[in-house]
């Protein structure tokens, strides 16, 4: 454990206005007396910035560091400078903090502020968190993948570290959980700073036009004072397009002043929700669930609340991550109401009933029981945490999204069936990105379009940078069209990434956010792609791949794309008709309207994610080639045979292949090799399709032998015109399959075997017993003689069996300049062999 040299502290104060330093000493004494205590309180309590200095008060932070995690680095950084300025030291000394990008921990700082994320990677370097003698996991209620996994690591952490501290942080969502995860740990309840809330219950109405109407209406009443003293007022809406359907509306109205609030918002617009009013106009603020705990919005008095969020939801049936609009739970409507009891008194209005929200679940679904786990159980294998399902997770996963999360790192190459790491899986977690974009710069480094495919990657980590401000959607458009790509929505990324670059190059700081602002760019977000890309680069270094410093200026398209495609397999789809589209597993999907691509149909498409909101849509889309995905050759392909026949000039069975990936055809009647596939029924067509017959490009020795004796005997069914002298095919099949080789299916197989075997030949030489089913009796040659002789003449005879048939019996050849040398009775005489028959035929013929 890292040891810290003695420090003077400097004084610590509370301010007396937090809820929390009231409880100050229960607080202690319970951290004190045992190694985890939960901690609950709303926000605006003050536990995030005064738990750090209980524990520095108490001696915490001296054998290791007081870790302190946050789901978010703007948090980490905003709380790290508000301990160190209540505690009087600069920020980096005695308090530091680590985000991703940014490190600004000394070997002084006793308190570390850091995203959970942060605190995750560690452990892979640092299985016993030596370097931490306390941890603080705030934000516990949000129950995002990484607290979970935190909060099940340390459950495991321990019983091996006594003199860990553990502190976990929470709004007043299930804290009986927390403490039962932890062996019933001890709760301290803080309350917040608020006021009385009164909950009002409107009747539900069904259609949301009339929902919205229902809304306005309560706005303006809101402003004429019927529910009391005019304030603020908060909406919570599912999503950015019922905001913008509410906005409308509310723009209508000569008072108000109408702010959006979603996370894809610009950080301009953002702003504008928490500066100081410009007028007295009634603000409304239009947020999604971004505002129920991330985000306190100031000034709010009045909370309407429909009681829906659109919650991401992955189904393993349908590998869809969709985005259904739910009702949202109790915990959930609760947050919501205590957003409106800051300033003063409060009113919560639900557009709900009262019997609707007390049958409602009592908790939101943790994210780690409604998200596809691939990332999560990479993570695991990695750091050797054992079996998945055994890992003790607050709210353990449903087996069946386990399953699917390890049967999509099989389709990236990342496990093994049996479900080990392999090679390729642990290169892929040394990645900062999801999986799917592990695997597909992996891919890049090997086709040689790393440069393109870390500049896509990082992209598709971070929200879109283009913004489309509602009142400037038609501008913003047109000023993004110039990226767009006539074929792929991911080299649009490359458009805007060369452009950007150039213009980071040739302009100052100032100047350069003016453009993007200019140009419907968040600088912040184009700023975060960037930083992505350069943490990416380094971690590919490390693996020994040496990215080139720019994007390459030809357009390399099939290679780009064949690495995109190698981590969203389960992401093609082929055109139907219309806009329909048919995607894997029988799925039917639309491309989204906003994609290039939307109006261009291409008939096979790849999409970065393929999500349910109203209906199934693939976002981010590009044209492929089938032939690309059959490349790569993937474990999933299905390969399907028929009419498998043999080929003599290529001296092998050939099949027609159809291959199939999740149920779409990749590729149909294609010729290939039969006899690896299925050696047995090769090497059985071969003798009856090729050796048999005949059908030979170049006979054997034994091979023309036998045929010679084959067409003696037919010859002699012919002349005595019946089909029984000759043995059956399975006689002759019989023949070659006692004598040659299992391994034997092909012409160049055989003709190897008949090489390297000396003697092996004379076994396949058949014998006229071999092959005559009966004798033929002795006199056949004398009753059917080869040629007809005419005086000094004599033409050659030929015979077939063939009743019916225009040439059935014996035929002669005349050469026409003899035609007339020869009487024609002469050709009513037959051969000895068929008088008899020629008799029967007159004697039946008479009246």
């Amino acid at each position: 454990m890292q040891e810290f040299k003695e420090r003077e502290l400097p004084a610590i104060t509370y301010p007396a206005d937090l809820p929390i330093a009231e409880r100050r000493e229960e607080i202690a004494a319970a951290i004190a007396g045992h190694q985890v205590v939960i901690v609950a309180g709303e926000t605006g309590s003050g536990k995030t910035t005064q738990l750090p200095k209980i524990c520095l008060e108490l001696g915490r932070g001296t054998r290791g560091r007081i870790g302190h995690t946050q789901p978010r680095r703007l948090a980490a950084r905003t709380v790290a400078g508000r301990i160190a300025s209540e505690l009087g030291t600069e920020l980096g000394q005695l308090v530091g903090y680590q985000v991703r990008f940014h490190d600004q921990v000394s070997e002084d700082s006793a308190i570390k502020l850091m995203t959970d994320g942060i605190l995750l990677a560690e452990i892979e370097r640092d299985r016993n968190l030596q370097q931490y003698d306390t941890l603080i996991i705030d934000e516990a209620h949000e129950r995002s993948l990484n607290i979970d996994f935190l909060l099940g690591y340390l459950k495991r952490l321990l019983p091996r570290r006594p003199d860990l501290k553990v502190i976990v942080t929470s709004a007043t969502i299930d804290v009986v959980g927390f403490s039962r995860h932890f062996n019933d740990a001890p709760v301290v309840e803080v309350s917040g700073r608020s006021y009385p809330v009164e909950t009002l219950y409107e009747p539900p109405v069904a259609e949301d036009g009339e929902r919205w109407s229902q809304v306005v209406r309560l706005v303006e009443d809101i402003e004429s004072g019927r529910y009391g003293p005019r304030g603020d007022v908060l909406v919570f809406l599912p999503g950015e397009r019922e905001i913008r359907e509410l906005a409308l509306l509310l723009r209508r109205l000569a008072g108000p002043e109408v702010l959006p609030l979603y996370a894809r918002l610009g950080q301009a617009e953002q702003n504008r929700v928490f500066e100081g009013r410009g007028s007295s106009s009634l603000r409304v603020v239009l947020a999604t669930n971004v505002a129920e705990t991330s985000l306190t919005v100031p000034g709010i008095r009045y909370v309407i609340d429909p009681g829906e969020a659109r919650l991401s939801r992955y189904s393993y049936r349908s590998k869809l991550q969709r985005l259904p609009v739910e009702p949202v739970s109790q915990a959930s409507a609760d947050q919501r109401r205590g957003r409106c009891g800051r300033v003063g008194p409060g009113v919560c209005i639900r557009l709900y009933s009262e019997e609707d929200y007390l049958s409602r679940p009592e908790y939101t679904e943790p994210e780690i029981q409604r998200t596809n786990l691939a990332a999560v159980i990479l993570q695991a294998l990695q750091l050797r945490l054992g079996d998945i399902g055994e890992f003790p997770f607050l709210n353990p996963p449903d087996v069946r999204l386990v399953r699917d999360g390890f049967r999509l790192l099989t389709e990236l190459g990342a496990v093994t069936e049996a479900g080990k790491l392999t090679s390729l899986g642990r290169r892929m977690s040394r990645l900062p990105v999801d999986p799917r974009l592990g695997r597909m710069i992996l891919a890049g480094a090997e086709l040689g379009c790393l440069a393109e495919i870390l500049v896509i990657a990082s992209a598709l980590s971070v929200q879109d940078p283009r913004e489309r401000p509602p009142e400037k959607r038609t501008q913003a458009d047109q000023s993004h069209a110039r990226f767009r790509h006539e074929r792929s929505d991911f080299m649009a990324w490359l458009n805007l990434w060369r452009y950007f670059e150039e213009q980071r190059q040739a302009l100052s700081q100032n100047k350069l956010r003016k453009l993007c602002q200019r140009e419907f760019l968040s600088y912040r977000r184009m700023r975060e792609w960037r930083d992505i890309h350069t943490q990416l680069t380094i971690a590919c270094r490390q693996q020994k791949l040496q990215p080139p410093a720019q994007l390459p200026p030809e357009e390399n398209y099939a290679a780009v794309h064949r690495a995109l495609l190698s981590g969203l397999l389960g992401h093609i789809a082929r055109h139907q008709e219309g806009r329909e589209y048919q995607g894997a597993r029988e799925r039917k999907l639309q491309v989204f309207p906003g994609s290039s691509q939307a109006s261009r149909k291409p008939k096979w498409i790849v999409a970065a994610e393929i999500v349910e909101t109203s209906r199934v849509f693939a976002r981010e889309v590009a044209a492929i080639e089938p032939r690309w995905v059959l490349d790569l050759e993937p474990a999933q392909l299905k390969r399907h045979y028929s009419e498998p026949h043999w080929r003599s000039r290529r001296g092998q069975v050939v099949a027609l292949e159809r291959t199939t990936l999740y149920g779409l055809t990749l590729a149909e009647k294609r010729p290939v090799h039969y006899g690896p596939l299925a050696p047995a029924e090769s090497r059985e067509l071969m003798i009856r399709e090729g050796l048999i017959p005949g059908s030979y490009h170049q006979h054997p020795a034994f091979l023309k032998h036998n045929r010679r004796l084959v067409r003696d005997i037919e010859d002699m069914e012919s002349r005595s015109r019946r089909r029984d002298l000759l043995v059956d095919e399975q006689a002759l099949f019989t023949f070659y399959d006692e004598r040659l080789p299992e391994d034997i299916f092909t012409a160049s197989r055989l003709a190897a075997w008949l090489k390297k075997n000396a003697g092996a030949e004379k076994a396949l030489y058949m014998s006229r017993e071999d092959l005559l089913a009966r004798d033929p009796g002795a006199a056949l040659g004398g009753q059917f003689p080869d040629v007809l002789e005419w005086r000094d003449m004599r033409f050659r005879l030929s015979y077939a069996f063939e009743p019916g048939g225009v040439g059935d019996g014996v035929s002669v050849t005349v050469p026409v300049a003899l035609l007339n040398r020869v009487p024609r009775y002469r050709f009513d005489w037959l051969v000895p062999g068929l008088l008899r028959e020629k008799c029967i035929a007159l004697v039946k013929a008479l009246p």
